[in-house]
């Protein structure tokens, strides 16, 4: 199919200084976990978006020297040559495939405590670090500092160069740049040329723009990535005053802006509080002030709304992180035609939590993201059936979908059988709940790709029994049948069950999302610790209910922090009225209210008055058919069935992302013969040389 003209504005060249970039379409600079001690994963991953047909493909931060380092998150390095040798790395990979290197580097002042290093933090003022409240401070700068400073950005900007990079960053954004730290009231208490007023504060911003772009002449383009607005008033940057100021005081010096809100809960706003294109109020007057281009990101993932920030002055260039990494093939997708195979971004934030808890890059439409190198997975390919065999699938839900999505990819003959009316499972339940509407894209995007494959049948209102399996004639039967909520209680605090938790005023999130009548007040116990107890508070108060949130932790909802959504999720529970009890357990439900007790302090036992409870606590594998066809292997061979597994929740109950995942694995690995312990590649450090000791 030929693209839409309506979209050829999309795919117009656009110069940033003395390089071109194909089209409009910029992966922005973003983390994806494998940083300086995975640079095979990392270029695989980003060399994939290149395929896919973005015009420039950008580092995540890029550390420049020690007294930057990020640990235990794993940032990519440019400290020294061997730093810059294995960047190279990526942008080989990136240039094969037609796209320009981009690289921002980065110096994270007092943003991270050098738990690596050991390097004390530096700063523009003597402050307390940032993240993950370490007990140290960063030291004041002094002249000299910042002459060390300059010359760190010259020197990283020019090993990059020397390895290729195309696009090269000076970063003053996401509460994490050097640069806005200087910039920013809030973090700048200076009396010297450094602080004070605006043109004091922005003067490091210039220097290190004018250093970069001497440095790298005409070879590459130089980027300045600014937070326009702090979110923070006016004791930080805003755009209306001194966002726009910087802008028109440096705006024809660098070759391209990047322009967004800080920090990074801001720029990286979850779908639940912020739809896509949310940045443009705080941004638009950029392209105002500079005849330079101007990218900015809003989680755009629809082209028309691309063409129309185009068209309307936004924004000359379309960034994208997260759209990126849900799908790296969004800009061919486009260009052949096919708006409805683009997988959507549904901005869970799941591929942010892979960063902020340090561990494995996943995202949950994307099920090959970080799993480029390491499993050789692609986005787009898969191998063909190894088989004849035919796939009896059990469960629409997103593990189900996803492989039966992908078995249809592969060739397979697949039934996917749902017990329900509508697929999707528990994608369609959470997607009812306030805010997660873009949630329902896992499912909806999975039954269109699904719908194209005649041979791929789904069958709705159908439930199964072992008896029924074993004569449906599919030599695979996979169990994708999901969990429930537990009606007891057990979870992290409790691994018992609690008293009264049997009784019929006692609900589970799926009684909620099933319509159950509720009558408040309901008290709402968290002991799940992500979304799910604030959406289902959150939609009992607006129905009308009073509604109070106990959980035994310090904070509600604890996991959301990894996610970006915290802050947000505590405005809107507050907003609300919905009181928050944290640091407590409770030990009874009775007919009129539950006994709750304080974890650290004996207090004695307190009652809050209530008619209903919902237990949000942990949930169960509905895997009872499973069991029962896997206790009877006889029966199993004599019907011919070769392999029956479970997936998704039906194997072990987790986030949305767990569940796609563990269809797409299955899938990938059907036929594949046995696994190896480790089933993946390893990046390992050569030792090359040996090293004395002395």
């Amino acid at each position: 199919m030929a693209r839409d003209p309506r979209y050829d504005i999309l795919f117009e060249p656009i110069k940033i200084g003395p390089v071109t970039s194909r089209n409009r379409f910029y992966q922005v600079p973003h983390c994806d976990a494998h940083g300086h001690n995975m640079p095979y994963g990392d270029a695989s991953h980003r060399g994939v978006k290149a395929e896919g047909g973005w015009g420039v493909i950008c580092t995540e931060q890029c550390s420049i020297h020690p007294t930057s380092d990020a640990a235990p998150y794993g940032e990519t390095r440019i400290w020294d040559d061997g730093h810059a040798r294995q960047l190279k790395l990526l942008v080989d990979t990136v240039h094969k495939h037609g796209a320009l290197a981009g690289i921002e580097l980065a110096h994270n002042g007092y943003a991270f405590s050098n738990r690596m290093s050991r390097e004390i933090p530096l700063a523009p003022s003597s402050i307390p670090v940032h993240y993950n409240w370490d007990p140290i401070s960063a030291r004041e700068m002094d002249h000299a500092d910042i002459k060390e400073l300059r010359r760190w950005q010259v020197e990283a900007a020019k090993r990059a160069q020397s390895v290729g990079f195309d696009v090269i960053y000076v970063y003053a954004a996401h509460g994490l740049g050097i640069g806005q730290f200087f910039l920013s009231r809030h973090t700048n208490h200076r009396t010297d040329e450094y602080g004070g007023s605006l043109e004091n504060r922005a003067r490091l911003i210039g220097e290190m723009l004018e250093d970069t772009l001497e440095a790298v002449g005409d070879k590459a383009g130089v980027v300045l990535r600014l937070a326009v607005d702090e979110m923070i008033g006016d004791e930080g940057i805003t755009w209306q005053e001194e966002g726009q100021a910087v802008v028109e005081m440096y705006a024809e010096l660098p070759h391209l802006w990047d322009v967004n809100i800080s920090d990074w809960k801001w720029d990286s706003g979850v779908s639940r509080f912020f739809e896509e294109g949310y940045q443009e109020p705080y941004i638009a007057f950029v392209k105002q002030k500079t005849t330079k281009p101007v990218v900015g990101v809003g989680r755009f993932t629809s082209p028309d709304t691309m063409v129309d920030q185009i068209k309307r002055g936004v924004l000359d260039i379309i960034g994208a992180a997260r759209p990126s990494i849900a799908d790296p093939f969004l800009p061919k997708k486009i260009e052949e035609g096919r708006n409805e195979d683009i997988r959507e971004c549904i901005g869970c934030n799941i591929c942010v939590a892979s960063e902020t808890i340090a561990g494995r890059f996943r995202c949950t439409q994307n099920p090959t993201a970080g799993e480029e190198f390491r499993r050789g997975w692609h986005p787009e390919k898969i191998p063909e059936k190894g088989s004849d065999d035919g796939v009896l699938i059990i469960g629409a839900g997103p593990a189900g979908l996803e492989a039966a999505r992908a078995l249809g990819q592969r060739g397979y003959d697949v039934h996917l059988v749902e017990a329900r009316s509508e697929v999707g499972g528990r994608v369609i339940r959470e997607s009812q709940l306030p805010g997660l509407a873009k949630w329902s894209r896992v499912a909806s995007y999975r039954d269109i790709q699904i719908g194209k494959m005649k041979n791929v049948e789904v069958h709705l209102n159908t439930e199964l029994t072992a008896n029924d399996v074993r004569e449906y004639g599919a030599e695979v039967v996979v169990c994708a049948t999901g969990s429930n909520w537990r009606q007891d209680g057990c979870s992290h605090a409790n691994q018992h069950a609690i008293p009264g938790s049997d009784s019929e005023n006692v609900f589970t999130p799926d009684a909620i999302m099933s319509g159950a009548e509720v009558k408040g007040p309901v008290v709402v116990f968290d002991d799940d610790h992500y979304y799910m107890a604030t959406v289902i508070a959150e939609k009992l108060r607006k129905e009308g209910n009073e509604v109070t949130i106990v959980t035994p932790l310090m904070e509600l909802a604890r996991w959301g922090e990894n996610t970006l959504e915290f802050e947000f999720v505590m405005e809107r529970i507050h907003g609300l009225d919905i009181e928050v009890i944290t640091d407590h357990n409770i030990t009874n439900i009775g007919g009129n209210g539950v006994d709750i007790v304080h974890l650290y302090a004996d207090k004695g036992t307190r009652t809050i008055p209530c008619k209903s409870t919902v237990l949000v606590g942990s949930r169960l594998p509905n895997d009872a058919l499973y069991r029962e066809l896997a206790g009877d292997p006889a029966a199993l061979e004599k019907a011919d069935i070769k392999t029956l597994e479970r997936i998704g929740d039906c194997l072990s109950p987790g986030a949305i992302q767990v569940a796609t995942h563990s269809g797409h694995k299955f899938a990938r690995e059907l036929d594949a013969g046995p696994q190896p312990d480790v089933s993946y590649k390893l990046e390992r450090i050569n030792l090359e040389h040996e090293i004395a000791v002395v």
